[in-house]
């Protein structure tokens, strides 16, 4: 049986990279795509020791940037099972300072990506005569308004919908499309987040961490391998019947 394949966004570091190392764990070759080129090198070298991964730069704001990435990793791992749009960006933006160039910045990576992900998935699954799984990263900050992450946020919300939507709209073709919603990740990302809101706030770093931590349930901050886990059940067969759902992975931040 031939190896399944996934494609990952963003797997340069954090998140994406520990999606990565778990799905190559679990027996799939993947495409490590990032705008950090040496990154994803960095991290396919490091996969390849074990396992089998290629480095993919890309843009994820850029459509056929993203459809190119995906066709590069079909032709080079030879098929495509797996597509998970993890990339994205998290400025610091209290509400009043927001410009129309950040707006349009984030949504277009953020949102973008995650369309022309899904539709890239789509057109690689319709070429190889089978269909697949879409997994769009989203966030606790999508389940709740944060303080100062209106941008963010908001993008997040988007991407729950757009995951709605597209499993309605692709299930007949044997695509599910699901959700994972991080809480407060140990990543170079979100310590930039809480830096930024403790200088805000004329605070240290900590203070800032523990204003998106202190209603953490389980009492500890993630780490990435949390929010692999979560995405490798949404990538293997035990979540074939499940679509259109957001899996939150906060350690008890938001309950629903």
């Amino acid at each position: 049986m031939t190896k399944k394949v996934a494609f990952i966004t963003g797997a340069a570091q954090g998140i994406g990279k520990a999606i990565a190392q778990r799905l190559s764990n679990d027996g799939f070759a993947v495409a490590i795509a990032d705008f950090n080129l040496e990154g994803a090198q960095a991290v396919a070298a490091e996969i390849n020791e074990t396992g089998r991964a290629i480095a993919v730069k890309v843009d994820v704001s850029d459509r056929d940037q993203v459809f190119a990435a995906v066709e590069t990793t079909v032709a080079e791992l030879g098929g495509l099972d797996v597509v998970v749009n993890n990339a994205g960006v998290g400025p610091t933006t209290p509400i009043e300072t927001i410009t129309p160039e950040q707006f349009e910045k984030v949504y277009a990576i953020n949102v973008g990506s995650v369309y022309w992900g899904i539709q890239a998935a789509v057109k690689a699954f319709r070429d190889l005569g089978h269909g697949g799984k879409i997994i769009n990263a989203s966030s606790q900050a999508g389940q709740v308004g944060n303080p100062e992450l209106a941008l963010y946020g908001g993008t997040k919300f988007a991407i729950r919908g757009i995951t709605q939507t597209a499993a309605r709209d692709l299930a007949d073709q044997g695509i599910t499309v699901n959700a994972y919603c991080p809480g407060i990740v140990k990543t170079p990302m979100m310590m930039d987040i809480a830096h930024k809101v403790g200088q805000n706030a004329d605070k240290d770093d900590e203070w800032g961490m523990q204003q998106f931590a202190k209603d953490i349930t389980l009492g500890r901050l993630s780490e990435p391998e949390d929010v692999a886990a979560c995405v490798a059940y949404l990538a293997g067969p035990d979540s074939n019947y499940m679509t259109g759902q957001a899996l939150i992975i906060d350690g008890g931040m938001v309950f629903n």
